[in-house]
């Protein structure tokens, strides 16, 4: 089943092991009890812990030290320094009180003082495992409360007689509700102690590329990992800095990338159509109908992209440019490339305006050559759909563009060639691999091998630049293109940051914008509570507006507006019959008005840097000086003052996209690329990044030379969740 990690058999003796006397437990059943073990087996499946081996690679988060003894007076000495304190003493007394609330309060003493332990949430159980004259071992913070000196909630065990501290120290492990820690440990001692943990890094890659790294056998570290003496270093274990922490991270990425350069090569094993250039075709007669030259950079892109398109592999490529590089004219050509060896094209936006402004572009510049293009959306009527639907499975069609509606169960393509996916990040991978995967089973109008695995050529394209780093990471199985390079004639965005107080000098800077014949954006606040609230906001704004500029022509843009009226407005402030656009987020990607010059960011401290280099990109698009206005609400977070310093300071998308990683980290900079599944545990690209480069020169060498390693190492990390980076 896609999706899951199958179990091998010799596995399934082990899973049942994670539960510790699973066997003894269950024969409860037969006696009414609950089976206990077998739904801490389910709680451990659900956390990604099925196999022996899953237990032995789930680290500790941090650690407590339980092997030593302290004074309770010493204990309440040190109190208020915000460290645990272990301490044991004779339960001398045990109340349940009612007051200020329900709580169960047991008092211990030793030779030298008590100490409170107060408990909020507990069990009948637990006032018998506190009765008066019971020995407990405790630990936990001490501070001044309602009763004195006192733990609340501490941990508690009660002392076994000639029973030796412990002399390592204690791992608390990342957990789910229904297992405790005490399982866990068991659980994982338990496969530590069965699992055979041979070594995979071979001794002539440890050897060669590795050698700088001197990596510690994996087996010592796993063990050092679980089980610290108290001798090593806490901070170093705590930070991950710790050599044992570089060993795992180290053969995490190893695993990554040596499954990225797999799906690679399993890509290119499959079949795709081979598209020559025609130099007497489409292509040719669509550059020599441009108003404008290429740039350098889209020139470069362009042959890349031809070259892919010409082998017999599936082109798996993720075109990167910046805010108004120019990558639409890039996707066109590609799909000129496509139509003329008679395949169709599909271009795949995630927003209905950024869709219908290719829409509008492409079918501008291709329809009057010939080339049907037909639009789909989902707010299409259905008769209007049916017709779309219908050009594109009979093959009238030659370029398909749309949003997710292209990629319903209803929308088949007679011969798909080419498959375009705009702003990939915001795409999840089922998605995209659904668009790849409607190839279509007519014969082109030119004879080609099709074979049995023959997949579409597909092109990403994203304005969110990816931070190198990154891309070695998470997108070694694709072949990238950067357009490095704006259009001529594109003046740079100049950007204040503007206090929310000085919202009137904000209106009478536009009514000035406007009197020169520029239009301006004024984008409303991200409101993620309540798209309701955004609304209103936005509202709210625009009637200010039209009253604080009566002699302006002031229109109002958002998600919830009909279709047909969104279009209206957005061909008012194309034409220029509208000065000021008041709009939600909806403007982020796909407007192009050469005329607006001035953008006006309400509470931008809300928006992220991408949004806010996304948004400013609507500006700046022709020969104007353009100005983007940040408005803020004083007192900013420390966050928040950065990403602004950082709008201010440079309009290099690459640069924002390194802070925006530094700032937000890898999980939520990718989006959907890897559909919430096996991001890296252990490994943090914001201190481990060096490591990345040894990973990929050990990954070639061990799928050159070393198999069976790569087999052992990647079912010991990935465990059959290698799917998730073929698409």
């Amino acid at each position: 089943m896609p999706g899951t990690v199958t179990e091998p058999t010799q596995d399934k003796a082990e899973a049942s092991d994670a539960a510790p006397s699973a066997k003894g437990k269950a024969a409860g059943k037969a006696s009414g009890k609950d089976a206990k073990p077998s739904s801490a087996v389910a709680r451990l499946a659900k956390m990604g812990l099925r196999r022996s081996v899953d237990l032995v690679l789930h680290l500790p988060m941090r650690y407590e030290d339980e092997t030593t003894l302290m004074p309770i007076a010493e204990a309440i000495r040190r109190s208020g320094l915000g460290q645990p304190a272990q301490v044991e003493g004779e339960v001398i007394s045990n109340e349940v009180t009612f007051r200020p609330r329900r709580q169960l309060v047991v008092k211990i003493a030793d030779d030298s003082g008590e100490l409170t332990l107060r408990f909020l949430n507990f069990y009948g159980s637990q006032t018998k495992q506190m009765e008066e004259g019971v020995r407990l071992r405790v630990r936990g913070e001490v501070r001044g409360g309602f009763f004195g000196a006192e733990m609340v909630h501490p941990t508690v065990r009660p002392v076994v007689p000639d029973e030796p501290l412990p002399d390592r120290l204690t791992p608390v492990y990342p957990a789910t509700a229904g297992i405790s820690q005490a399982y866990l440990r068991k659980a994982i001692s338990g496969a530590l102690a069965r699992t055979p943990l041979p070594e995979t890094l071979p001794a002539a890659v440890l050897q060669g590329p590795l050698a700088k790294l001197k990596l510690r056998p994996l087996a010592e570290c796993l063990r050092l990992l679980h089980t610290p003496p108290p001798q090593e270093s806490e901070a170093a274990l705590a930070d991950r800095s710790h050599p044992a922490w570089q060993r795992i991270k180290f053969d995490e990425l190893l695993a990554q990338q040596i499954s990225l350069r797999r799906a690679h090569e399993a890509r290119r094993e499959k079949n795709a159509p081979s598209m020559p250039r025609r130099e007497d075709g489409l292509l040719t007669r669509f550059l020599q109908a441009l108003p404008f030259r290429l740039t350098g950079a889209q020139q470069r892109v362009v042959e890349e992209i031809a070259a892919d398109m010409t082998a017999q592999h599936p082109m798996h490529r993720l075109l990167q440019g910046d805010v108004g590089s120019g990558k639409t004219i890039v996707a066109a050509l590609a799909a000129c490339q496509a139509i003329d060896a008679g395949y169709q094209a599909a271009i795949m936006a995630p927003t209905e305006i950024l869709a219908e402004q290719h829409y509008r572009k492409l079918s501008a510049w291709l329809e009057p050559l010939g080339v049907p293009v037909v639009w789909l959306a989902g707010s299409l009527k259905a008769r209007e759909k049916r017709e779309a639907v219908a050009r594109v499975e009979s093959g009238e069609a030659r370029l398909a563009i749309g949003t997710h509606a292209l990629i319903q169960d209803t929308v088949r393509f007679a011969r798909l060639g080419l498959s375009v996916v705009d702003e990939q990040h915001r795409f999840g991978v089922a998605q995209r691999l659904a668009l790849r995967g409607k190839a279509g089973s007519a014969e082109p109008a030119q004879p080609v091998q099709p074979g049995p695995d023959t997949v579409p050529h597909q092109l990403m394209m994203s304005a969110t630049p990816i931070p190198r780093t990154l891309a070695m990471t998470y997108y070694a199985d694709l072949d990238v293109s950067v357009i490095d390079e704006l259009p001529p004639g594109r003046t740079p965005i100049v950007t204040r940051l503007v206090n929310d107080e000085r919202r009137d000098e904000v209106i009478d800077r536009i009514h000035h914008a406007a009197a020169e014949g520029r239009q301006v954006y004024w984008v409303c606040p991200l409101i993620e509570e309540s798209e309701a609230l955004q609304l209103q906001t936005a509202v709210e704004t625009y009637e200010t507006l039209v009253a604080a500029l009566p002699d302006l022509r002031v229109g109002l843009v958002h998600g919830r507006l009909p279709p047909a009226e969104k279009a209206s407005v957005m061909d008012d402030f194309s034409a220029n019959r509208l000065q000021v656009l008041v709009a939600t987020t909806v403007i982020e990607v796909g407007v192009d008005v050469p005329n607006a010059s001035l953008m006006v960011i309400e509470h931008a401290e809300r928006f992220g840097l991408a949004q806010l280099h996304q948004l400013r990109g609507r500006v700046g698009r022709g020969t104007a000086e353009s100005v983007c206005l940040l408005m803020y609400q004083a007192p900013l977070s420390p966050t928040a003052r950065e990403r602004l310093a950082t709008m201010r300071e440079t309009t290099d998308g690459f640069e924002i996209a390194r802070r925006d990683l530094d700032i937000r980290g890898p999980g939520e900079f990718l989006g959907a690329r890897q559909s919430g599944e096996a991001m890296l545990r252990f490994a943090d690209l914001n201190t481990d990044a060096w490591l990345v480069e040894y990973a990929q020169e050990a990954a070639q060498m061990m799928l050159t030379r070393f198999p069976e390693a790569v087999e052992t190492h990647l079912s010991r990390w990935l465990g059959g969740r290698e799917h998730y980076l073929k698409a």
